[in-house]
This record gives structure tokens, sequence and C-alpha cells, in this order.
């Protein structure tokens, strides 16, 4: 209850306050976007702390409705501030066809990709670790873990360790090429990843199966703002000059 947890829609041309959706306590709704095709009157919202995207969609001329679409559950852990801890969504990207969904999980460390469907929730086609709390080797032990196996490998790119979590993301405008930084707020930064402050962001490329989904590190790309003049530097957000799947 101490964040804010409510989704508003607005009247512009009246400016008044259409409706209110109570998303719940344990919500924080971060990253809102719309549907690319004009004639879609429809998006996602995704929620950190509950691990909770819904689904807002227009029912008639003046009326909205709010779904849940997607949810990541909490993993059960030692070692950490909590003795769950829940997915922490960063932000949300939708590439221009409207065929996917990308989310980034700041705390647990993974890239997901889902399809999107009419008739059907988003389906998990995609899942990539870059970082996170509960890479193998750390002070973090699941305990509990309701999708994986074991605990995943630390990230290393062109000799160095990466640190942090995926936070904001990019995507280009064939689909093809996922961007994603690790700083998501420098006090936060301090508090859950030190390295990532004392080493400095990055900012990795994933590369896109747009046929059947899928990703990849690209290990073959890397931009260490460790190494900045006046570094180490936190980068945080990302966009293409040339236009991108959020301009």
């Amino acid at each position: 209850g101490v964040f804010g947890h409510r989704l508003y829609v607005w009247n512009l041309s009246c400016r008044t306050l259409a409706q209110c959706f109570d998303l719940g306590e344990d919500s924080l709704p971060l990253s809102v976007r719309f549907l690319h095709n004009p004639d879609a009157a429809e998006g996602f919202v995704s929620c950190a702390l509950s691990g909770i995207t819904y689904r807002f969609y227009k029912c008639d001329v003046s009326c909205w409705a709010v779904e849940e679409a997607i949810r990541i559950p909490a993993k059960d852990v030692t070692g950490w501030i909590m003795p769950k801890m829940p997915a922490f969504t960063v932000d949300l990207v939708i590439s221009t066809d409207d065929k996917y969904l990308y989310l980034s999980n700041w705390w647990h460390g993974d890239i997901r990709q889902y399809e999107l469907s009419k008739n059907c929730k988003p389906r998990l086609v995609g899942q990539v670790f870059v970082g996170g709390s509960i890479l193998r080797g750390g002070p973090v032990t699941v305990c509990r873990d309701e999708e994986l196996k074991c605990q995943p490998e630390p990230l290393v790119v062109k000799c160095k360790r990466v640190y942090g979590g995926p936070s904001k993301m990019q995507l280009s405008l064939d689909g093809k090429r996922l961007y994603v930084t690790n700083s998501f707020y420098s006090t936060w930064d301090k508090q859950f990843y030190p390295n990532l402050v004392k080493e400095g962001s990055v900012l990795l490329q994933i590369d896109v199966d747009t046929e059947k989904g899928g990703l990849t590190v690209n290990k073959n790309f890397l931009v260490d703002f460790g190494k900045e003049p006046n570094g180490p530097c936190l980068a945080h957000d990302i966009h293409f000059a040339s236009g991108d799947s959020t301009s």
C-alpha cells in the first residue's frame, strides 16, 4: 500500500477522470503500452511486486475494462530481504506487428517473450536470464520455484560479468533486436545490486526469433558504461534515432 496501485482512464477532450481501476495493494503499475494497430482499443499494463500484467480494453464507446493476462509467480528464497521474492517487472514492450509482448523482470533476472492472440491469454514462448538476484553462487538460495528446476548461471559477455537485472528495453522496428539496460533506479541499484553501481551498467542485445519465438543473448554486443570518462554510469532508457517500437 506504499506505492500507487491504480490505473486511470482520462477523457483528454474534457480533461476529466473517466474511470479508475484498483489493481490491488500489492501491485505497482510501472509500464503501460497500447497495441500498435490503430483500430485496436486495448493494451497492457505491467505491475511490479504482484508479478501481474493486466490487459485493458474498450467495452463500448465510453467504458473500459481490465482483466488479468499474465501472472509471474514469486519464489521462496533465503538470504534475501523477504522470504518470498516477487517478480519486479520494470518494462513492457510490444512488437510493431502486435505479435509479441516482452517483459523485463529486474529481481528474478529474466526477459520474457509472450505471443499475443485475440482469443487466448498471452503464451510464453521465449525466456533468457541476463542477471538477477537468484543466480547460482550468489547469496540468495531458491527453496521453491514453480517455474525453474535450478538457479540460472551468471552472465558473462565479452569477458565482463553482468550485474543487476533487466530494466528498460527497446525493440527494433523489424522485431529482431531487443536491447536492454540493467539499471532501474540508483537508490534501488545500491540496495539490491551494489556491484552494478561499482562496475557500471551495460547495454545488451537480445536476438529474437520472430517466427517461432525465442530469445538469445548476443555475445558479440556489449556497451560498457563502466568505462565512460566520468563513469561508472548507470544507463536507463533507450531510444532509436530512426524510430523504435515505442515511437
